[in-house]
């Protein structure tokens, strides 16, 4: 009888202790398969008298479910146990888990290269504190109570103090301040970081951006030193042939001052939207130390003079590997960042 057949295949079932794949796989071969017991069992359903099928119906549905749980766990636990074995034997002749390289960001890149030129004619690397006081960030650099740089409109500031507020610093150049106030003279640094200021996102400005900044201080520093430095460090990043001119401009810290230009390295001087069609763009502002910069910082200017520059990492960046949108730097999109390959150092 039907009935009897459920009972005997139930204590089968009940009984089944796998040991091996094998064993789990002959399993599901006998009972689910399309020619296997439960379905054989369910054919011969079909041939009991209607008084018979109300009873039998939910024992052979229940039949069912047990057979098909019964696999379940029997396979759930061979592969786990499968797993385990092969993390705590390993196996030798697997091959090896690849992985993708990284690469380093375009910013890092170009400041790894600027760095590098600059150390090569004696600059050494100082770095300073992203949250700056009133005195290392603006008074010590000439720079007057009504400036427009204090405004809420140009700075973020963290804490508004009587006569020293707290802000985020707005340039590097507050590095260059307590490096003067460190030590004496000679003095040659650069000054890479992130600065910030509050202004509107879009292709062409963000509101945090990387410097280098730059100083040289010593005895009988001129402007010729300052143009031939900057000249060298051009044609080292540039390329030979990359034409460079100054411009007369007005910084508080500096004087005189000056807008330093190349010819574009897109459209190679003819004349292209990036550099609005003149041939030209600005890369960097620069001129020699204000003298009441170096007497704010304890240093005798009738003895000592000196220079200083300062470049955005991005406006660089962009003209090397000519990318015309300045939030891409920031957007952590990996088909940007892949497509700048470089050793991993």
């Amino acid at each position: 009888m039907l009935q009897d057949k459920i009972k005997q295949y139930t204590e089968e079932i009940a009984q089944f202790q796998p040991t091996s794949a094998a064993d789990v796989e002959s399993f599901r071969l006998k009972f689910l398969v399309a020619k296997g017991i439960v379905k054989s069992l369910f054919d011969e359903f079909k041939t009991v008298s209607p008084e018979e099928k109300r009873d039998l119906g939910k024992v052979l549905n229940d039949f069912k479910q047990l057979a098909e749980q019964r696999f379940s766990e029997a396979q759930a636990q061979y592969v786990t146990t499968t797993k385990s074995q092969q993390r705590e034997e390993g196996d030798l002749t697997l091959p090896g888990e690849g992985f993708q390289l990284g690469s380093r960001h375009p910013l890092s890149l170009v400041r790894k290269e600027i760095v590098e030129i600059f150390k090569k004619l004696g600059f050494i690397v100082a770095e300073g504190p992203e949250i700056e006081d009133d005195w290392h960030n603006f008074s010590a650099l000439n720079f007057p109570p009504e400036h427009p740089a204090r405004d809420m409109q140009d700075t973020f500031f963290v804490e508004k103090k009587e006569g020293n507020d707290i802000a985020l610093r707005t340039h590097t150049s507050s590095v260059q301040v307590r490096l003067m106030e460190m030590g004496k003279p000679p003095f040659r640094a650069i000054m890479p970081g992130r600065v910030y200021r509050n202004e509107a996102i879009s292709a062409r400005a963000h509101c945090f951006f990387h410097q280098v900044e730059g100083l040289y201080v010593d005895e009988n520093v001129s402007f010729a030193d300052l143009k031939q430095t900057l000249y060298h460090f051009v044609q080292e990043l540039y390329g030979e042939g990359t034409k460079v001119r100054f411009r007369p401009s007005y910084f508080p810290f500096t004087e005189p001052s000056a807008e330093m230009d190349i010819s574009c390295t897109i459209c190679k001087g003819d004349g292209c939207q990036l550099c609005k069609h003149s041939g030209w763009v600005e890369i960097l502002g620069c001129g020699m130390v204000d003298p009441n910069v170096l007497e704010n910082c304890g240093i005798d200017s009738n003895k000592y003079s000196g220079f200083a520059f300062g470049m955005g990492i991005e406006r660089i960046t962009n003209l090397k590997y000519e990318i015309r949108d300045l939030r891409l730097f920031s957007e952590n999109d990996v088909r940007f960042l892949s497509q700048f390959e470089t050793e991993i150092i």
